[in-house]
């Protein structure tokens, strides 16, 4: 399956395109029993310990690197290029965090790295592949969960998620609690998947159904969309917010590789409401109709990959603010007056 998904990898499109040491360990399986209910009776859309299952066969599935993975984690690092400041710690949560550390290459200053995953099995394949890692940065292991993240309020420099708070069951409150890890003036970096993420799939997957089975039943997670992401970052306290989307078509050979692909990123299904099985029939029509509306001329398949990036930071008095609503000393007529009389 490894080599399946690493090939895949391999025939990415972009459209624009010092030892580690274990902290602590938490055992995820003994969340509440539930179904699709916290311990105050709130609604859960994904289920974490199957998630947590999923990062663990994830761990031995994927290969040491990932095209897809890499361009993302690569174009999220590029924003420190752009900060004057130095990050000593910092924590990298979940998701791509491999790729992260891998690509991190001295960026950002940083002295001091905690990365964090859910899943024991990821994390200690991060800390052997760390071993064999000599640039002299110290590195922690967490084995925690980003909804009670266990990190000292205002303890870290730089918070960095790649493609992994899109799993959580209140991403708002993820975020504050990135927010309150931070130390004032500290920034928050995260990658999370966008709602056009493969559409492809969705929607030939939503016709076999109708066709199979006479109705749908969800298959596929729910996803935040572009404009939300301003206003998750504003809801969750950070200052200077910004949000720009990129987006990525990966080649494959069939329908089944994608789905071999998604298996090893750990991006499958994880929905509480889900239908544990899939009829061999319904599977085999969501391939015929994806290769009938979206095959290519060399007969691949192509699936798109919309990545929504955040950027925040944690009040500090030296930040730049907005001026008070009101306090222009010039209005837009003026300015106009002016551009007219340097053109004449």
């Amino acid at each position: 399956m490894a080599s399946s998904a690493a090939g895949a990898a391999r025939r990415l499109f972009l459209l624009h395109q010092r030892r580690g040491h274990l902290l602590t360990k938490r055992d995820l399986s003994s969340s509440p029993a539930a179904v699709g209910l916290d311990d105050g009776g709130r609604a859960k859309i994904f289920d974490r310990d199957l998630k947590r299952r999923h990062r663990d066969r994830a761990a031995w599935a994927a290969g040491e690197t990932d095209a897809l993975t890499d361009a993302v984690a690569e174009n999220l690092l590029d924003r420190l290029e752009d900060c004057r400041k130095a990050f000593p710690s910092a924590l990298c949560l979940g998701g791509s965090a491999g790729a992260v550390r891998r690509l991190l290459r001295g960026r950002g200053g940083i002295e001091k790295l905690i990365m964090m995953d859910m899943s024991t099995d990821m994390v200690r394949k991060w800390q052997e592949l760390e071993n064999a890692t000599s640039d002299g940065l110290e590195t922690h292991f967490v084995v925690g969960d980003e909804e009670l993240l266990p990190i000292k309020e205002s303890s870290q420099d730089l918070i960095i998620s790649c493609l992994g708070l899109h799993w959580t069951n209140d991403l708002p409150g993820a975020m504050i609690q990135c927010r309150l890890a931070l130390k004032p003036d500290g920034l928050f970096l995260a990658a999370i998947l966008g709602g056009e993420t493969l559409k492809e799939l969705r929607i030939a997957c939503t016709i076999a159904q109708m066709e199979r089975e006479g109705g749908i039943s969800p298959r596929m997670s729910p996803l935040a969309q572009v404009r939300d992401a301003g206003n998750l970052l504003t809801r969750a306290g950070f200052t200077i917010p910004g949000v720009d989307v990129d987006q990525y078509t990966v080649k494959y050979n069939s329908a089944l590789e994608l789905v071999e692909h998604l298996r090893a990123l750990g991006e499958t299904n994880a929905l509480f409401q889900r239908n544990p099985v899939l009829k061999r029939d319904t599977a085999l029509a969501t391939a015929a109709i994806y290769q009938s509306m979206f095959g290519l001329e060399d007969g691949s398949i192509p699936a798109t990959f919309q990545v929504i990036y955040m950027t925040g930071w944690r009040e500090h008095p030296s930040q730049q603010k907005a001026k008070r609503r009101g306090s222009a000393t010039i209005s837009f007529s003026d300015i106009q007056k002016q551009f007219v009389s340097n053109e004449n």
